[in-house]
């Protein structure tokens, strides 16, 4: 047009990256899919009930409640009373967690509240104000519960 020319040389080219987006599946809770997404720019106030794989990147103020996954990306921001089955933090959790399965914190986590769930893991790094309730070792079910009473137990008989 106007007499230029229009070519496109390899400089003019900007290839913008893909971010692909999250694989749906019709089983979520069993393959760990993510089904939703709160993205870095997203605020959320409100109550969240769901089934499958969470991840939140973005703010959220209220409650999750799920069997399933959350997932809470490292410049996440959460002050929420949180039930789920598993959870795993890289950002900052502020409230009341009760975790059926699991609660891993990774650095750079701030976690400020109470937990309740039978196993917690936490990195180096993590801040951790706050408490702690798990279950007494008699309370435990599954292969870990059973592993330490065949240990004990073989101690004694020694």
């Amino acid at each position: 047009m106007f007499g230029k020319n229009t070519a496109e040389t390899p400089e003019d080219v900007v290839s913008t990256p893909v971010v692909p987006s999250p694989t749906i599946s019709s089983n979520h809770e069993e393959s760990g899919d993510i089904i939703a997404f709160v993205g870095e720019e997203v605020t959320f106030k409100g109550t969240i009930r769901y089934k499958g794989t969470v991840r939140v990147d973005g703010r959220l103020e209220g409650e999750i409640y799920t069997d399933g996954n959350l997932i809470i990306g490292q410049k996440a921001v959460i002050t929420a009373k949180i039930e789920a089955g598993t959870i795993t933090c890289q950002g900052r959790i502020t409230g009341e967690i009760l975790a059926k399965n699991r609660v891993k914190l990774l650095s750079p986590a701030v976690f400020d509240g109470t937990i309740a769930t039978p196993l917690l893991s936490m990195d180096e790094g993590v801040l951790f104000n706050g408490s702690c309730n798990m279950p007494n070792k008699g309370e435990r079910k599954g292969k870990e519960a059973k592993l330490v009473v065949s240990v004990e137990e073989g101690v004694k008989v020694r």
